[in-house]
């Protein structure tokens, strides 16, 4: 029901998720992200704590294969989760349970690693991973936001996508990008919309965080400057 991708800017140390299904509010289960750390998908029968898991084990100076290693020994219930995480190094591990739904695969490439169940083909995740590494000159969420497009445009999963997210996280302790479609007949060609909306006021609101008196004006009524 759902095909992501993690990616690492490695001109920032920025990481991020992008991610589709037919499922509603996709993103709020799937896609996590951690400044300094590195980012973690949990997809197919979803267990949320397991992203949260994953990035701790990298804190603590753990590969991302190790991470899955840990995540999913000795657990039963692993048989039903898709995983994939990426670290800082652009490190990056793939696991799919053995009662992963459908046409299933994973694929791994430079700084991304892409995830997907019940896909339309195969090929998808190549495709998705191959978008990401194409695109290495421009900024990490307009080469996720591609990704996802050229995932869907290759088939995407087989039922009709209603969802997508989009989350970065970098120089701050909070993603500086948290993007949600939650339900829609276009998700990703929604959330791209609204990724085109939030890139240009992404530093904006860093700054009105840091240093709110040098923030800049938001334009709107009842604000003086």
């Amino acid at each position: 029901m759902t095909f992501s991708l993690l990616g690492l800017d490695r001109k920032t140390g920025a990481v991020g998720c992008v991610v589709a299904s037919s499922s509603p509010a996709v993103a709020a289960r799937c896609a996590h992200v951690r400044a300094g750390v590195g980012a973690a998908g949990s997809q197919n029968i979803t267990d949320p704590r397991l992203g949260p898991r994953l990035l701790d084990i990298l804190a603590e100076g753990r590969r991302p294969t190790e991470a899955v290693d840990a995540v999913t020994a000795d657990n039963p219930d692993a048989t039903y989760r898709q995983l994939t995480v990426i670290d800082l190094h652009g490190r990056t591990a793939a696991y799919s349970g053995e009662r992963t739904l459908g046409r299933h695969a994973t694929a791994q490439g430079r700084d991304a690693v892409a995830a997907g169940n019940l896909l339309a083909d195969e090929g998808v995740v190549v495709v998705m991973v191959g978008s990401f590494e194409r695109a290495d000159d421009e900024a990490l969420g307009d080469r996720l936001v591609a990704a996802l497009a050229a995932g869907l445009e290759a088939g995407g999963e087989e039922d009709d996508v209603r969802s997508a997210g989009l989350l970065v996280a970098g120089r701050v302790p909070w993603p500086i990008a948290d993007l949600r479609v939650d339900w829609s007949n276009d998700p990703v060609g929604d959330l791209a919309a609204l990724w085109r909306i939030w890139k240009p006021q992404e530093d904006d609101y860093v700054t009105r965080a840091l240093d709110p008196r040098s923030a800049p004006s938001f334009g709107v009524a009842g604000d003086p400057r």
